[in-house]
C-alpha cells in the first residue's frame, strides 16, 4: 500500500548509472555475507523461498508481488535480460498508480512513468506472469479510463476510489468484465477487488457478508479482522461469488515492513531491537522497516508452523499479495 515515489525515481537513476560508474548492482550474485547484502537479489530470493515453501504444501497457492518491477530483470527496466528464477515462483505481479495516483490520487501519472512500467509489466506477461494494476481514482470517467485501457494491454485491474482500501467501490455498480466463470487461476480471471482495511465494518460477519455480495473474481484482503484471523470457513464462504461462480480469494502479506498490530508483535520492541528492526515509517505510522535479509524476520514469515505464511495455508488461502517489494529500493 505504501511507495515512496523519490526513491523508486533515485534506485532507477542508479540502476540505469550503476554499470557506467562501477557500483555494486542487484544483478550480482548473493554469498554468504549478510553485512553487505546486495539489496536487490535478497529480496528476491525472499520472494522465492516464501514461494517454495507454500507451494510444497499447495502447488496452486498463488504468489504476487507489489510494486518492485525492476526485480523482473537485470537491469531494472523492461529491456533488461528477464531473471527467470525469480519469474517462475511467482504468478502475478501487482502495481499501483500505473495510471492514476502516482504524484496524487485521481491526477494521472506523468506518461514517462506509465511508460517505463508498462514495459516492466509487458515482460512479466511474456513471461507468463499475470500483471494486476491498482489505479487510485475517484472520478467515474477516470475509472472507465484505468478499466478499459489496462484491459486492452491484458492486465486485470480495480480503481480504488479511496487510497486506504478500506471499501467497496459504489462505482461501477457491477465489477469490470463481471461474469458467471469458474476461476481457478489468476489467467482465468476478468477483475478484482483489493481491501485490506475492514475498519469501517462494525464485525467481521458484516464484513464477509459485504464481499460475499459482489462477484468480483479475484478478492484480496487480510488474513484478520481486527486481532482474529479469519478461519477455513470464512475463506470458504469467499470463494463463491454472489452469483454462484468460484474465485480466489487472496491474503494481503507485508514483507518489507512489520507492523505494530500483528500477532508477532512483542510490546517491548524498538529500533534495532530485534537487529532486523528499522525506523518507523513516517508515511505510515505503526510500520517500520525491516532488514529482510535477516533470517529472524525471515522465519517470522515462512519456512515453520509459526510462520505467517504457515497461518495462511492454514486458512485455506488461495494465495499471499506480498507488500513492499520495493523496500529493496529504500536500501540502495
Amino acid at each position: 500500500m505504501e511507495t515512496n515515489r523519490p526513491l523508486i525515481l533515485l534506485a532507477l537513476i542508479i540502476v540505469i548509472l550503476a554499470p557506467l560508474s562501477g557500483c555494486t548492482t542487484t544483478t550480482e550474485k548473493v554469498g554468504n555475507n549478510r553485512k553487505n547484502p546486495v539489496y536487490g537479489q535478497e529480496m528476491r530470493q525472499f520472494v522465492q523461498n516464501i514461494s517454495a515453501y507454500a507451494k510444497a504444501q499447495d502447488s496452486d497457492f498463488i504468489i504476487i508481488p507489489q510494486n518492485g518491477l525492476g526485480l523482473l530483470t537485470a537491469n531494472g527496466t523492461g529491456n533488461g535480460t528477464p531473471i527467470m528464477s525469480y519469474m517462475s515462483a511467482i504468478d502475478g505481479v501487482g502495481q499501483e498508480d500505473l495510471r492514476y495516483g502516482y504524484g496524487s490520487d485521481n491526477v494521472a501519472t506523468s506518461p514517462d512513468v506509465t511508460g517505463m512500467l508498462r514495459r516492466l509489466l509487458s515482460t512479466a506477461e511474456h513471461n507468463g506472469v499475470q500483471a494486476l494494476v491498482i489505479d487510485y481514482c475517484s472520478d467515474q470517467v477516470k475509472m472507465d479510463d484505468s478499466y478499459s485501457k489496462n484491459k486492452a494491454d491484458g492486465y486485470i485491474s480495480f480503481a480504488a476510489d479511496h487510497r486506504a482500501l478500506d471499501n467497496i467501490p459504489a462505482y461501477p455498480v457491477h465489477p469490470y468484465g463481471m461474469n458467471t466463470n469458474n476461476i481457478t487461476s489468476l489467467k482465468d480471471a476478468k477483475n478484482f477487488l483489493y481491501i485490506v482495511n475492514p475498519e469501517q465494518y462494525a464485525t467481521k460477519e458484516a464484513f464477509i457478508a459485504a464481499i460475499k455480495a459482489t462477484n468480483y473474481d479475484v478478492v484480496i484482503i487480510d488474513a484478520f479482522f481486527s486481532d482474529a484471523q479469519l478461519t477455513k470457513d470464512d475463506v470458504a464462504s469467499l470463494n463463491v461469488k454472489a452469483n454462484g461462480g468460484s474465485r480466489l480469494v487472496i491474503s494481503y502479506m507485508s514483507i518489507g515492513e512489520a507492523e505494530n498490530y500483528r500477532y508477532y508483535w512483542k510490546s517491548g520492541w524498538k529500533t534495532n531491537n530485534p537487529s532486523w528492526l528499522d525506523k518507523e515509517n513516517p508515511e505510515w505510522k505503526g510500520n517500520y522497516k525491516v532488514r529482510y535479509w535477516e533470517k529472524s524476520w525471515q522465519d517470522m514469515i515462512f519456512g515453520n508452523n509459526a510462520s505467517y505464511t504457515h497461518r495462511l495455508l492454514g486458512s485455506g488461502f488461495d494465495g499471499a499479495y506480498l507488500d513492499i517489494i520495493d523496500a529493496y529500493e529504500y536500501y540502495e
